[in-house]
């Protein structure tokens, strides 16, 4: 299938008090949810429709990233200084990451698998401007 699905979700903290998910569906639709001030609790959700070509946006930045070739066994386990989770389901592909929360690239180049975390920190990072940019026009708000 040419459909395209990916999911993302980060937690900070150690009860997971400021998290950021976020998923785009095969058919256009994109969902958002983030919750940076815990202490009151301002959630922010959204939902709406983006166009196929959105969507072969989204897959040309995964396809540039280059993560469907990497591999997270190497990568720091989450703790419970944070966790990020990303699925991806692309051109037939399926992959799952699980990791820590990467303060900077300092974590990165420090770390096991230096260039496949760095692949996954500069994706997230990419993935993340384009999902804040996408609800900015989409809603009139700024996201974060």
């Amino acid at each position: 299938s040419s459909g395209i699905n990916a999911e993302y979700g980060g937690h900070k903290g150690k009860f997971g008090h400021e998290f950021l998910e976020f998923e785009f569906r095969p058919d256009g639709k994109l969902r958002y949810a983030n919750n940076s001030n815990y202490k009151n609790d301002t959630m922010i959700r959204k939902e709406c429709s983006v166009s196929p070509a959105v969507l072969k946006e989204l897959s040309r930045i995964i396809e540039e990233a280059e993560i469907m070739y990497e591999d997270d066994k190497m990568w720091p386990a989450p703790d419970r200084i944070g966790r990020q989770e990303l699925e991806i389901v692309h051109k037939n592909q399926h992959i799952c990451f699980n990791t820590s929360k990467i303060g900077s690239l300092v974590d990165v180049n420090g770390s096991k698998d230096p260039d496949g975390l760095r692949a996954f920190y500069y994706l997230v990072q990419d993935l993340k401007c384009f999902v804040f940019s996408l609800i900015g026009l989409h809603f009139k708000i700024k996201p974060i």
